[in-house]
């Protein structure tokens, strides 16, 4: 997605923001507070924008991706397998052996310490990985 007054590709950052509000209602309110919440857990997080639109949080790797659907946003947790969920945030994906995903329906609020101890694990587990790698 370009800029209309500029033949500057957009920032993942302003492509999020302009999804949120395509999105609008509760849809673009979930996908909005799911990233505040991202970004007060990990400052550090950068921004994505893959795959022809799926908004993605990365730090040492990839974190989760922000999917929107039209009855839920789906928030995939790239290695939500090897993730301790305690209070059971991970409602779908859980056949798989590596991802794990939330599906955020409207009405339904994430808990927020506990969404963001996902997000400071998953990002702990990345940069545990890239560590692992460079000793070899």
């Amino acid at each position: 997605m370009a800029n209309p007054i500029s033949s500057e590709p957009q920032s993942p950052s302003s492509l999020i923001d302009a999804r949120i509000i395509e999105l609008g209602g509760w849809r673009g309110e979930q996908l909005a507070r799911a990233r505040a919440l991202i970004k007060e857990a990990l400052p550090e997080v950068t921004e994505e924008w893959k795959w022809r639109g799926v908004p993605v949080w990365e730090a040492g790797g990839i974190i989760c991706t922000g999917e929107s659907y039209q009855n839920y946003i789906k928030l995939t947790f790239a290695k939500g397998a090897s993730l301790d969920d305690p209070a059971g945030l991970f409602n779908a994906s859980l056949e798989g052996n590596t991802r794990r995903a939330i599906d955020i329906h409207e009405g339904v609020m994430l808990d927020k310490p506990a969404f963001q101890a996902l997000v400071r694990a998953a990002a702990q587990l990345n940069l545990a990985g890239k560590a692992k790698k460079k000793t070899r």
